[in-house]
């Protein structure tokens, strides 16, 4: 469980990083329900299954086994993983840690390909993170 958290928040760290501009960390449970925060003044942790998360609005806590995704977002609202990266476009595939795992025809054969874990796609100047199950 130790190891999720890190690779949990080695993913947020990263995000963050590169979503200066986005308002709204947006927050996707097992059931579909999505929850929008404001990243005004946010932090982030993690204590045992619970991941904590607070920002200028409150506090609101998510249990880890019922989060299926967590992005961000211009307004608010999700989008699919389809629409950030063209699926049949050629992307480049790395670990969560950063090595390359190599350079594949499209998002598809790559998710085809991967063993199941979570991996950083890049396709030109956009990246998702994305988990194969």
């Amino acid at each position: 469980m130790r190891k999720i958290g890190m690779v949990f928040a080695w993913l947020v760290c990263a995000g963050m990083a590169q979503a200066a501009d986005y308002p709204y960390l947006v927050f996707t449970n097992t059931a579909g329900t999505t929850t929008a925060l404001s990243v005004n003044n946010m932090t982030l942790s993690v204590n045992g299954s619970e991941l904590t998360v607070t920002n200028s609005d409150g506090t609101q806590v998510f249990t880890l086994t019922d989060l299926v995704a967590m992005q961000f977002s211009q307004d608010g609202s999700v989008t699919a993983i389809e629409n950030v990266l063209d699926g049949e476009k050629a992307v480049e595939v790395y670990s969560v840690t950063g090595v390359g795992l190599g350079l594949f025809g499209s998002l598809y054969e790559a998710a085809g390909v991967l063993s199941a874990g979570a991996y950083v796609v890049k396709q030109g100047s956009k990246s998702q993170t994305i988990v194969v199950r």
